[in-house]
Order: structure tokens, then C-alpha cells, then sequence
């Protein structure tokens, strides 16, 4: 296992290679506001961060990565075009493997250009690959911005829209979504009794919780429209599972998306984009003929990211997290800028890793 000052060597190794492409050191507190991360990931990163509470600045969170952080910085009066990089500790509840780390330290690179956004993410792909340069890895990636544009482009209500673009990263959820837009799934015999009544509030019942009566309504309300509304169903239907399977090297998976888009016409803009990305990855030397994509990479992990992702791992150890992960944020910067957005994109290494896979070999 390597010690703590080879890792921070191998960082600030890794941190001089990213400065000498241009990158700005930046630095970011290890306390974290956690109103603004729980506005941004939902509740679920309760269950991966070290939580504490201040008398005068409320709850705070240890520092779970620094893309946040960094992000809120340039939205605050960065220069454009930007680029930055920062080494440092992460902090991640681990309740599940104790094996492990719930504090390692973390490398990243970031881009924020709009002027040539395929060719940012082929630099940030590329320099994160070339500082891998000779472990043993194999590299995954995807496009989150395909689903979301399938997403709305469903004919459906906005309400559903919204449910479904809420919930992609979170598979299952998605997955028991669409069965009942699809009608797949019956409703509930007391949901359905509920809705047949004129005014379910009528009855003398207590009132225990914390919803008010308007929001009670109001809920009911959208369930009876959900109720009413037509199911997802034919072709359209049958696209988007079929886009969720995608699974092949990256030419032939423009190649199937190409024909999926035939059903799901609103793909297109994103699919092109995703044909610019590959051939500034092919101009930058990567080899995408045989390049891995999947249309659900990056769906379990990566929660603010909105078009190009991607990882590496460690071939044959499954028990190892990714050795480096990335992509594109443009979303993001649109929530902590006040509605401004410049697109981004960056990734993240892991020094500690890396030595350990360079010993093993």
C-alpha cells in the first residue's frame, strides 16, 4: 500500500502536468455548505457525506468532491475561456464495503470554453488517459445528454417529463417510472379509491405532518391528472428502452442510436454532438474504433453531469472503483450562475489508486 507522502507526491506530479497545459491552481475549504449540495444532488448525498452543523453557518458537509466548489468559483468571476486544476482530500461515508476509502485524495482538471465544446472534452479525455499512460485500464464512456434528450422529447405531460429526467440517475426508479406511464403497472386500489372521491379532504380526519392542506390537494390533483393521462405506448416507447440497452464501441453506437432517432427524432442535436466529440477524440489520437459506449454510463454515479461521461478501470479487478471518471457539466454552471451558463467539462484522477496498481504490477 503506498504511503501518504508517495500519494501526495504522485499528485503534485499529476497537478504540475496539468498546470503546464495552462490549468490554474485552485483551492477549495474542506467545510462545504450543505444547503447548496442538498439543493443540487436532492437528499441522497446525506447517505455519502460526513454531515456536521455550525451555530452560525448551519449544516455543512465535508468536502464530497471539488467540482462544486470549483464551479461555484468560476461562476463568481472566472475568466472565459478557463482552465483550472486542484489536488486534495474527498471525504465518502462508506456503510456497505469497508474496504473501501472514505477519505482519498483526488486530482481533476476542468475546462470551461463554449467556443469548441466536442474539442474540450476530447482534451480533458485525452489528458486524463495520457496521465494513466502504461497501468492497465480500459476505458468506458457515455453520453447522459442522449437520455435526457429523449426524455423530453416524449410526448407526455410535463409532470411526467419532469418525474423521468429526475430520476435517471437513479435506474430502477426510472425503470418503474416508465412501466406505469406505460400503463404496465395497475394503480393502487386505494390510490384509485381516493381519486374516484369529489373531495377526499372532506372527511373529518385529523391532520398529522407537516403538509398543509393546499399541498395535499394540490398532490391529489396532480395524481388524478397523471391518472388521466394517455400511456406511453408503440414506437416511441420501444425507442427509448432500446436506447437504454446501447451497449457497443462507439462508432457502432452512433451507428444503432442513428436509427433509434428515427422513432425519437429529438436525439438528433445530441447525437451530433456526440459524432463532433469522435472525431476530436479521433484528431487527438484516441482509437474510438474501439472506444466503449453505453447509453446508461454513468447513471448510478454522476449526478450533475449532462452530456459526455466517462471512466477507467482497472482491468480484471472489479473490486476496485474507477481509477478516473469525468465529463460534461454545461447544467450546472447554469444553477450556480443564476441562470448564466458556460459549458464545462473535467475529470478526476486518483493518485492513491494508481500507485497501488503500478505495485500489484
Amino acid at each position: 500500500m503506498p504511503s501518504p507522502s508517495d500519494i501526495r507526491t504522485r499528485a503534485a506530479s499529476l497537478r504540475a502536468g496539468f498546470e503546464a497545459a495552462g490549468a490554474q491552481t485552485v483551492e477549495a475549504a474542506l467545510l462545504q455548505p450543505a444547503d447548496m449540495l442538498l439543493d443540487l444532488y436532492g437528499e441522497d448525498i446525506r447517505a455519502r457525506a460526513y454531515v456536521t452543523s455550525d451555530a452560525l453557518r448551519g449544516e455543512q458537509m465535508l468536502r464530497p468532491d471539488f467540482t462544486v466548489p470549483v464551479v461555484q468559483m468560476h461562476m463568481e468571476g472566472g475568466a472565459d475561456p478557463a482552465r483550472y486544476t486542484y489536488a486534495g482530500e474527498v471525504f465518502r461515508r462508506q456503510e456497505h464495503d469497508p474496504d473501501r476509502a472514505n477519505e482519498y485524495l483526488q486530482v481533476g482538471f476542468e475546462i470551461f470554453d463554449g467556443a469548441n465544446p466536442a474539442g474540450a472534452d476530447a482534451e480533458v479525455f485525452t489528458r486524463i488517459r495520457d496521465a494513466l499512460t502504461g497501468l492497465p485500464l480500459r476505458a468506458s464512456t457515455g453520453d447522459i445528454g442522449v437520455l435526457m434528450a429523449a426524455v423530453s422529447g416524449l410526448t407526455t405531460t410535463p409532470r411526467r417529463k419532469a418525474a423521468l429526467m429526475r430520476h435517471i440517475w437513479r435506474p430502477r426508479r426510472f425503470r418503474a417510472l416508465l412501466d406505469r406511464f406505460a400503463g404496465r403497472v395497475a394503480v393502487p386500489p386505494t390510490r384509485a379509491a381516493l381519486l374516484a372521491e369529489d373531495d377526499p379532504l372532506a372527511r373529518a380526519t385529523p391532520e398529522i405532518g407537516k403538509r398543509r392542506r393546499a399541498e395535499i390537494a394540490d398532490r391529489i390533483e396532480a395524481l388524478r391528472e397523471d391518472a388521466e393521462t394517455p400511456p406511453l405506448g408503440g414506437d416511441v416507447l420501444e425507442a427509448l428502452e432500446t436506447l437504454l440497452t446501447v451497449r457497443e464501441t462507439l462508432p457502432y453506437a452512433l451507428e444503432q442510436m442513428r436509427d433509434i432517432a428515427v422513432d425519437l427524432p429529438a436525439i438528433t442535436p445530441a447525437l451530433d454532438r456526440m459524432a463532433d466529440r469522435m472525431q476530436a477524440m479521433q484528431a487527438a489520437g484516441v482509437d474510438v474504433e474501439h472506444l466503449e459506449f453505453e447509453a446508461s454510463y454513468g447513471r448510478t454515479s454522476m449526478e450533475y453531469y449532462d452530456g459526455f461521461v466517462f471512466g477507467f478501470y482497472a482491468e480484471g479487478r472489479a473490486d476496485l472503483p474507477p481509477v478516473a471518471t469525468g465529463g460534461r457539466y454545461d447544467a450546472l454552471t447554469r444553477r450556480l450562475g443564476a441562470g448564466r451558463e458556460i459549458p464545462a467539462v473535467g475529470g478526476v484522477l486518483r493518485p492513491g489508486l494508481m500507485l497501488d496498481l503500478e505495485g500489484a504490477g
